[in-house]
């Protein structure tokens, strides 16, 4: 082995403390990127494929009942490739053992299995047989949530008759990857709503649908204008009370799919990023200052023959040891969060295979970030010690010449103790190593403050939607429009103690070349169970006439308070008005159009109209009215506002568990690396200066004071700067986070900042004890040995 070769194995040995806190730098900057990226390339490439491979529609429409002949003059619409017509219904279930109402919604499917639109992928069981009208089969979620298994029976109130339903299948299908019940909704419910598939006679027998349908779905041909498609297929259907065509990007499923898929994408771009940047740039400043307290050895190296190049490959050798380190570590570390967080999806999205991937181009764009920085860090430090003449080098640096302090400038030296005067004078004499390495350990507690930033805009959002917001116990939704009397039916339901009316009209808010597909939601003005609120959390009162938009939905439509929006009403006579946007309103999850109840009746010139209701219950009287709404065939539709939590929080905060976890994990061994190595290089700096002062008499307590007082005043002076880097890192987030799904409030608590803080606290203590410890070992002999 060569000598250098052997110096660089005892240099590795003797500092295998700081190796390993360099390396974990190295290492957490590396898992951080690689595991966001390689979780958003899974999702998005599993939902390509299994949107290919299943058949998934392009085109999607639905109507009241159109002749099953129709699907002819469909078929002729230029672009068309494929058509598939169907039977659609939503009927309310009793699941065996639980009190609460579900939803289920019957699709039909062929009696013989074919490839098909919105094809099937069949987990267990079998697909349905030709004459068996009771045989289904039925979602893997909504199957797992109650523990059905093939071969089990669900009651269901199909078009007012009770029916068993046996399940032959579990299955799942492209179009329900997200399955939500429909535009109310945004997070899966998989307790209360479930997709069945059923055979098309007996589901057209008993909807009173023979040779008719009432949904259709198409795929197009490579270069068919889908607009124009959709222009031709609502024509066709108006007069069967269509509902209005969409393309894919509409679909419930593949839109929020789509979103969480961006929003990942802004998650795995900006945070690693954010991460990998601030890794590679303490990496930087710690082997440029590592390598700098080796002038003298060097210079040694020099001395005895070693020429500029041989110097420079042991040294890069030296980092790349670490830099390889800390990426093997990284690299595992990755893949295995990645993992993690991929099979996360598992249990808000269904796909047949989530499939783990990962590209070599993301490990080695990591490792190249954090070796170059490592490089080029090393290289200038062994740049300025080989530039200098052996004689020269080997003799350690001139001595700094002190000035006055600034606080000595202004005459308070009187409020410092001697050994104070000391730290303050040796961190002017080193501003930028000063700065370096304040910036260092502040950039440590901006992560630690980004890891719990997701916790704090979580609880906010609950807060804000579901108790400034969304105030109502149970929602009940009718399978069409009712008059307004009905309501005082409802309030005479078990339990009930406040009743508010809501109308909710489908339509198509258009301004300029923007448009939106939403419910058009009437409210009472006034209302206490159902409120609007702005910034600030204040309530905003309905206006008499005009419409009221969340802000993201005014962005989408690029509009403000005083524009007039065409509105396309998509049920009934489907009249198409003009409305004033009258305000904007925060809500922190999913987009929202409000109206006055009665200015919405006006607008679809109709009576008093409504489409369910917002109800506040006695608790006590829960079961008793859910026992009720099963077996009502006017409601299809009931949730509860506890459970819109729960699913708030499993699925949102799921999602983000793992991610968050890793943040923070990630973010404490950062900090501790940076604060422990900040130490132990200022220690190996200094290690002569501070044996001279033993020498002279300080005491060992005295020596610490003064390595470890400056390390104190660094840390003390990082902390503030931390949180400000921070908060501005969180408003970044705030600005990544920023959907149709939700949107995350820039919210930074007190409890944010203490949790940095301690953490941060912590790692200065336990590496001033490890410094203290190494302080006691000081060589007192070296020192007094002249180095001519």
């Amino acid at each position: 082995m060569k000598a250098l070769d052997k110096k660089l194995l005892r240099d590795l040995w003797h500092m295998r403390g700081q190796m390993i806190a360099i390396a974990l730098v190295v290492a957490c900057g590396i898992a951080s990127f690689i595991s966001m990226l390689s979780a958003y390339e899974s999702l998005k490439l599993s939902q390509a494929t299994y949107y290919e491979q299943y058949h998934f529609a392009q085109v999607f429409a639905q109507l009241k009942r159109a002749p099953e002949s129709l699907q002819l003059q469909i078929r002729a619409i230029p672009g068309i490739t494929q058509v598939q017509t169907r039977v659609v219904a939503d009927v309310s279930l009793d699941i065996p053992g639980r009190s609460e109402p579900a939803t289920g919604r019957l699709i039909s499917i062929p009696e013989r299995q074919m490839l098909m639109l919105n094809d099937l992928f069949i987990r267990q069981g079998r697909y349905i047989q030709p004459d068996r009208d009771d045989e289904v089969l039925i979602g893997e979620n909504f199957a797992k949530a109650h523990r059905l298994n093939v071969g089990d029976t669900v009651g269901a109130v199909i078009n007012g008759r009770w029916q068993k339903l046996r399940i032959v299948g579990i299955a799942l299908s492209p179009e329900y990857i997200y399955a939500i019940q429909g535009t109310g909704d945004i997070f899966p419910d998989n307790q209360r709503f479930g997709v069945f598939w059923m055979g098309r006679n007996a589901l057209g027998t008993a909807f009173n649908m023979d040779g008719a349908f009432n949904d259709v779905t198409l795929t197009l041909m490579r270069g068919a204008t889908e607009a124009d498609v959709i222009v031709r297929l609502d024509r066709l259907l108006e007069g069967y009370g269509g509902f209005g065509a969409y393309g894919r990007k509409d679909q419930l499923s593949n839109r929020f799919l789509s979103e969480e898929i961006t929003q990942l994408q802004g998650t795995a771009t900006i945070v690693p990023s954010i991460f990998l940047g601030i890794a590679a740039f303490l990496l930087h400043i710690l082997l440029s200052r590592l390598i700098a307290t080796q002038r003298d050895q060097i210079a040694v190296l020099k001395a005895f023959g070693y020429n500029n190049l041989s110097i420079g490959w042991h040294y890069l050798k030296f980092v790349l040891a670490i830099v390889f380190i800390g990426a093997a570590v990284g690299t595992a570390l990755g893949l295995w969060f990645g993992v993690a967080v991929t099979h996360n999806y598992t249990r808000f999205f269904s796909f047949p295979v989530l499939r783990y991937e990962f590209g070599m181009a993301q490990v080695m764009g990591a490792i190249l970030i954090s070796g170059g920085a490592a490089v080029i860090g090393a290289f200038m430090s062994v740049q300025k010690a080989v530039s200098l003449p052996p004689a020269e080098a080997m003799r350690p640096e001139p001595p700094a010449r002190f000035r006055p302090t600034i606080i000595e400038q202004l005459g308070f030296q009187h409020l410092l103790s001697p050994i104070g005067r000391m730290i303050l004078r040796n961190l002017e004499r080193k501003p930028v190593q000063a700065f370096l390495s304040t910036l260092g350990i502040a950039l440590a507690v901006a992560m630690l403050v980004v890891g719990r930033y997701f916790v704090d805009a979580m609880e906010h959002m609950i807060d804000v939607q579901f108790r400034n917001v969304q105030r109502e116990d149970v929602t009940i939704v009718f399978n069409e429009p009712r008059p307004s009397r009905v309501q005082y039916e409802v309030t005479h339901l078990p339990g009930v103690l406040q009743v508010e009316p809501f109308r909710a009209v489908p339509a198509r808010l258009r301004f300029e070349h923007r448009t939106y597909r939403i419910a058009l939601t009437g409210l009472e003005p006034g209302g206490e169970l159902r409120r609007l609120v702005d910034r600030m959390l204040h309530t905003v009162s309905l206006p008499p006439n005009g419409v009221v938009l969340t802000t993201k939905l005014g962005e989408i439509l690029g509009v403000t308070p005083g524009d007039v929006l065409t509105v396309e009403v998509l049920e009934g006579a489907r009249p198409i008005r003009t409305v004033a946007v009258a305000g904007l309103v925060d809500e922190l999850i999913g987009v929202a159009a409000y109206m006055d109840i009665r200015a919405l009746n006006r607008l679809m010139r109709e009576g008093g109209t409504i489409s369910g209701a917002y109800l506040a219950v006695d608790s006590l009287q829960m079961d008793k009215l859910y026992g009720l709404l099963k077996r009502t065939p006017a409601v299809t539709g009931v949730s509860v506002r506890e459970m819109a939590i729960a699913r708030f929080q499993e699925t949102i905060a799921g999602t983000l568990s793992i991610f968050t976890t890793v943040l923070v994990i990630f973010a404490c061994a950062i900090a501790f690396g940076v604060v422990y190595n900040a130490a132990r290089i200022a220690l190996s700096e200094r290690s002569r200066e501070l044996a001279t002062l033993r020498v002279l008499g300080f005491t060992q307590a005295e020596v610490a004071v003064i390595l470890l007082g400056e390390q104190a005043v660094l840390t003390l002076a990082a902390i503030p700067l931390g949180f400000a880097l921070g908060f501005g890192f969180c408003a970044l987030m705030s600005f990544a986070y920023n959907s149709e799904l939700y949107r995350f409030p820039l919210i930074v608590t007190k409890a944010t900042f203490a949790f940095a803080f301690v953490v941060v606290a912590s790692a200065a203590v336990i590496s001033g004890l490890i410094v203290h410890r190494q302080l006691t070992h000081l060589d007192l002999i070296a020192v007094l040995k002249t180095r001519e």
